[in-house]
């Protein structure tokens, strides 16, 4: 689709193009994106700025006026995002390095500290990077100075920790309380405050294993899968980490860290990056395998990436958690059923065996589990063999 383009940005247009081309965008987008391009192009000529000025502050700008002039809808100053890249790519613009400030400092800094002292997996330092972020700046916004730190004290952790929980469930706040535990040690030992207030964080009021595990069974797993559009790359995508989460019981996190070198195909088997690091190895079901194997000759669009899950649209790159578990959303949603995290199919697997026969340990193999205390919350859903040990109340008929 050929868009004309006038202005200082049109002696670009062909290079941008190609880059769109590069990253995989459909036709259509790439011709949305050029128009976008000429129109920002001829709105920097009309008001006679240099190509130099071709930058996000100068869109934001473009975007508004065009905003306050049409009544159509006007995209947002991220599709523009591969624009400013290609520029700077071709030195028309230069990199912005903004001057971090003392938070960002102390954030970079407790970020090494979680990856290279507790050697934490990427995606869960991220996680307690993101509470710190969050707790300080809200602790900033309060009187608690650039960082966030200054007066700090257990009054004000309790305070932040009962507004957390006025808004959060027990699992989640158990999380929240255990991030700031982490932080508030870190910033101790850096000498930021004089007593440990780690050790003022209350325990969140909760009983482990004070519940069943909530599971589907199988007939609900299976009209997940099958309700998948294999006859589409999106739905052959959705299969296969379907497959991945239900018959080999992995975490949303380790389908997205898996690499197509993790697959050996001769051997039948798949190496999984676990938590803490760890690296095990599980047989490749031929179920799962030939979902991986459609969906990497007919789904996975040609990529430089190594990871076997890509995102569904262009820009193509590494699947993110997150966006997992909207598919695992939009797959029981699909079939009629209330949305449920990847998680619950790794419970349901773990059920399915202990229905088959299974044993605890051979269920504690599969998924992993290093202490076999975590597996044994399954035994209270093996409710046959509960009937066998359980004994009539004293004083009660049966």
């Amino acid at each position: 689709m050929d868009v004309p383009v006038e202005g200082p940005l049109a002696r670009h247009t062909d290079g941008y193009r190609h880059c769109l081309e590069q990253r995989g965008y459909s036709p259509r987008a790439i011709g949305e994106r050029l128009e976008l391009l000429g129109g920002f192009s001829g709105w920097l000529q009309e008001h006679r700025f240099p190509v130099t000025e071709s930058t996000p502050a100068r869109a934001q700008q473009f975007l508004d006026a065009r905003r306050t002039a049409v009544r159509e809808r006007v995209p947002t100053l991220r599709a523009l995002a591969e624009l400013f890249e290609f520029l700077r790519g071709e030195r028309v613009l230069l990199l912005e390095r903004a001057q971090p400030s003392r938070l960002e400092d102390l954030l970079d800094c407790y970020g090494r500290y979680l990856e290279r002292d507790r050697g934490l997996a990427v995606l869960t330092v991220v996680r307690y990077r993101r509470m710190a972020k969050r707790f300080l700046a809200y602790r900033a916004s309060s009187g608690g100075g650039e960082t966030g730190i200054d007066g700090l004290g257990a009054a004000e952790v309790h305070g932040y920790l009962l507004e957390c929980r006025s808004r959060l469930v027990v699992e989640s706040a158990k999380r929240e309380a255990a991030d700031l535990r982490s932080l508030l040690h870190f910033i101790y030992i850096r000498g930021l405050t004089s007593t440990d207030l780690a050790a003022a964080i209350p325990p969140v009021a909760g009983w482990r294993d004070a519940r069943l595990p909530a599971t589907l069974t199988a007939a609900q797993v299976a009209a997940v899968l099958e309700g998948c559009d294999r006859s589409r790359p999106g739905g052959l995508r959705d299969h296969a980490i379907l497959s991945l989460l239900a018959r080999l019981g992995l975490r949303s996190g380790e389908v997205a860290a898996l690499q197509l070198a993790d697959i050996d195909w001769r051997a039948g088997e798949i190496r999984v990056r676990g938590k803490a690091r760890r690296d095990d190895r599980l047989p490749l079901t031929a179920e799962v395998g030939e979902a991986i194997a459609c969906y990497l000759r007919g789904g996975r669009v040609p990529s430089s990436s190594t990871s076997v899950i890509l995102t569904k649209y262009a820009p193509f790159r590494p699947i993110h958690p997150s966006s997992i578990t909207r598919v695992v959303y939009a797959a029981c949603e699909r079939v009629g059923l209330a949305p449920v995290g990847g998680h619950r199919l790794r419970h349901a697997l773990a059920t399915e065996m202990l229905r088959q026969g299974g044993d605890l340990l051979e269920i504690g193999q599969v998924l992993r589990h290093r202490d076999l205390a975590t597996t044994s919350v399954y035994a209270k859903l093996d409710r046959a063999a509960l009937q066998t040990v359980s004994r009539p109340w004293p004083g009660a008929q049966r």
